[in-house]
């Protein structure tokens, strides 16, 4: 199949799921801050497809959803994946019952860091054509330690958790910030596993942790 229409079925699939579950969760259609968070989320991915489509078709097919071969990386996706979903029925529920009140400023700010996050996510792609989905080391593929790299090793990771922040409070909730710690120490157990992979399969990159020491939060970790 075509790779632009396989990025089309799939970008549409991902947006009408994450609507049904939204609107499915708040009970009602009319929730502004859900169809603001749509609207971020689709310009987000349009703006970055349009890029890419433009400049590196190969980026988008790497980043169409794939099943992970490795037996733990599958368990660690299928939490990340729960972990999503349930942060958005969360997230939509609270503002089904009312469970926190958040002011319409904190929700557009969220609005911003959901942007700024996917924003950054494409800069990341750009600097590191051979980020895909899963993890994985093709032939031939370079050590990327320049750029966002050459602050911390994993930085998609990094907007990752922009996102976990930012998604919950766009959608008007506090109760959502509660995926905040388990998401990050998901993603931490992801990483290391990612490490322990790439220090064997790609070359340069037992040095390249050397010379850049944190993973996902400069000073921090």
């Amino acid at each position: 199949m075509n790779a632009v229409i396989r990025m089309l079925i799939s970008g549409s699939l991902g947006m009408t799921a994450t609507a049904l579950v939204i609107f499915a969760s708040a009970g009602t259609f009319d929730y502004w801050r859900g169809w603001a968070f749509l609207a971020v989320l689709a310009m987000s991915g349009w703006m970055s497809a349009i890029y890419f489509l433009r400049t590196n078709p190969a980026v988008l097919l790497r980043r169409l959803p794939k099943a992970e071969e490795r037996p733990r990386q599958k368990v660690i996706s299928a939490g990340v994946f729960v972990l999503w979903a349930a942060m958005l029925v969360v997230s939509s529920l609270d503002h089904r019952f009312k469970w926190s009140v958040v002011a319409t400023e904190i929700s557009l700010a969220g609005d911003v860091l959901v942007a700024l996050a996917f924003a950054a996510i494409g800069l990341v792609l750009a600097q590191n054509s051979h980020a895909a989905v899963t993890v994985r080391v093709e032939a031939n593929q370079p050590l990327v330690s320049t750029g966002l790299y050459g602050l911390v090793r994993h930085p998609m990771y990094a907007c990752n958790g922009l996102l976990l922040v930012g998604i919950p409070l766009a959608l008007g909730s506090f109760w959502g910030l509660m995926f905040l710690i388990p998401g990050l120490l998901l993603f931490a157990v992801r990483v290391l596993d990612e490490e322990r992979f790439l220090a064997v399969e790609l070359g340069g990159y037992r040095d390249y942790m050397q010379k850049v020491r944190y993973r996902m939060l400069p000073g921090i970790w």
